[in-house]
């Protein structure tokens, strides 16, 4: 179910504005998109790609081959180890994308993608759940999520998540 929020936000996002027929296939409840003129296509990423592609927004998939590259590749990580992940999972994704994202602003670096639409929406769930301490350890995933969450569009199904700017400090370190 999750799947077709985010595909129906996206769909908002991008300025669609007939909405699309979704449903789901298997155990993992994968979405599918049935169109009136070609084959239903199969999978998050793949739908999300064609929405994007519809609306004539390929920036949104990387300007050069490197930052197409980094979009797959985000956009896999999202599938692979984000989606359905354990509790156990959460601090290396946190981790990995901490240290990642230490001096980019983006994923693909300083434009903003659908690779960090798709991972806002698939760790909105985890950042939610974080304790101030937890935020202030992972301050570049923060700074990320903070500004992604900002983006024109993006948050359109999730409620927005409180991110402190300023350290907070104990009275003994004035």
């Amino acid at each position: 179910m999750m799947a077709f929020r985010e595909l129906s936000s996206l769909e908002k996002s991008l300025g669609l504005k007939k909405p699309n027929k979704y449903s789901t296939q298997g155990d993992k409840k994968v979405p599918v998109l049935h169109s009136n003129n070609g084959p239903a296509l199969v999978g998050l990423v793949t739908i999300a790609t064609h929405l994007v592609q519809e609306a004539k927004r390929p920036e949104l998939l990387g300007g050069s081959a490197e930052h197409k590259a980094l979009v797959q590749q985000w956009l896999e990580y999202r599938l692979t180890k984000v989606d359905g992940c354990h509790k156990d999972d959460i601090k290396t994704i946190l981790k990995d994308l901490n240290s990642y994202l230490e001096d980019k602003v983006y994923l693909a670096g300083n434009q903003f993608t659908l690779a960090d639409t798709l991972m806002y929406y698939g760790i909105h769930h985890i950042i939610v759940d974080l304790a101030i301490q937890e935020k202030e350890k992972h301050m570049n995933v923060t700074r990320w999520f903070d500004q992604v969450q900002h983006y024109t569009g993006v948050r359109h199904h999730l409620p927005p998540v409180v991110v402190l700017r300023n350290r907070v400090y104990t009275s003994g370190h004035h």
